[in-house]
């Protein structure tokens, strides 16, 4: 008899241990890749879960909130999603939008007058959508150097008169996270409560997702939330701190949330919650609105039938293989990796969380793509 080694022991414990609260699988290769990155030199924790035909059809877990623990993530575990908060928030736009309390055109100048951009032209002309379709003319990720060093993002926001341009402000494409939180004051004005309170009250509370919360309180309420780790090259995953700066831009990047949860959130995104999120609402944040050519290249490197590439509102639309795919990715440098993908003419979804980024994590969502299309 061929002895069984050390890592096929752990993979099958891990995927034994996994949690399961639906019936269906996933397809064979999207597995297989998930049960090979249950190998605890692969991945620290996991979770995922798959929405077909507006039901949820599997979530499964992996592994434990931490590389010093024996504890397990469960469907309940809380993991930062980062970007995939700017989905939330454009969401949240797109319910004022529809109540008639705010307006796309709103000039950022109104609501957030400390902005200051390179000519007051550009100032004059930034509006809402600007700011959540990241087409305000600053080059990638304007002073998240700043963010990270601590400086309030409100302090940074007036510093942007500083910056170049590298094109005219609407005309093209530039990801943003300090800018996408300016729309925070606006929600915060319209609605006379804190971003968290609108979120909770719009979003969380009628869809039920009762562990999704904002800011480093909400990630660690309760004992049950992912640490973040890495590691170096091949190197054991070890622990690390939780990093505060995004969190400093909630509208863009300050969510948490469990696996149970986003299930929940993407069956919304679906249109299976027209209570909560009617189907004008959700074309308003789905519709394509500018090219992302440099997403393109990049995103080509995994997702080999990536025809085109565009951004909505807080959502990345793409054409893959001839379908449609709403989609959007997080992550946090050490700690965490987030994505959330669905086919709306084939009706299914995924979504993934971790706690410990790794290149291989990256393959499940493409072949999972791959599969539902038989490709």
């Amino acid at each position: 008899m061929k002895a069984v080694t050390p890592w096929v022991l752990v993979t099958v414990l891990s995927v034994y241990l996994s949690s399961f609260s639906a019936a269906g699988d996933l397809p064979e290769r999207a597995g297989n890749l998930l049960a090979e990155l249950a190998d605890e030199q692969n991945s620290v924790g996991m979770a995922v879960a798959v929405v077909r035909d507006g039901e949820v059809d599997l979530i499964r877990t992996y592994g434990r909130l931490s590389a010093d623990t024996d504890r397990l993530v469960n469907e309940d575990t809380v993991f930062r999603i980062a970007s995939l908060s700017k989905g939330m928030t454009a969401s949240v736009v797109a319910q004022l939008v529809g109540e008639e309390k705010v307006a796309l055109t709103a000039h950022a100048r109104d609501f957030a007058p400390e902005i200051q951009l390179e000519t007051s032209g550009a100032t004059e002309a930034l509006t809402l959508e600007h700011l959540l379709s990241h087409r305000t003319g600053l080059p990638p990720y304007a002073y998240d150097n700043l963010l990270e060093a601590g400086i309030p993002p409100l302090d940074i926001r007036h510093r942007y008169a500083e910056v170049s341009s590298i094109c005219p402000v609407g005309t093209c494409y530039s990801y943003q996270n300090v800018l996408f939180d300016a729309v925070t004051p606006l929600i915060e004005q319209v609605e006379e409560r804190a971003l968290a309170s609108s979120l909770e009250a719009r979003l969380f509370s009628p869809l039920n997702m009762t562990r999704t919360s904002l800011g480093t309180d909400g990630l660690k309420k309760d004992d049950n939330w992912a640490r973040p780790h890495r590691r170096r090259k091949r190197g054991p995953w070890h622990v690390v701190g939780v990093k505060q700066a995004y969190y400093n831009v909630p509208a863009a990047g300050g969510v948490n949330s469990s696996i149970r949860d986003m299930a929940r959130w993407l069956r919304a995104q679906m249109g299976y919650e027209q209570a909560v999120l009617s189907q004008d609402e959700l074309a308003l944040i789905h519709a394509p609105r500018v090219k992302t050519l440099a997403e393109l290249r990049r995103t080509r490197r995994s997702m080999r039938k990536l025809e085109s590439a565009h951004y909505g509102l807080g959502w990345r639309i793409y054409r893959f293989a001839g379908e449609s795919v709403v989609s959007h990715f997080g992550g946090v440098d050490g700690g965490y990796l987030a994505q959330l993908s669905f086919m709306p003419e084939h009706d299914v979804g995924i979504v993934l969380l971790t706690n410990s980024p790794s290149k291989a994590f990256m393959k499940v969502l493409p072949t999972f793509l791959e599969e539902e299309l038989k490709l």
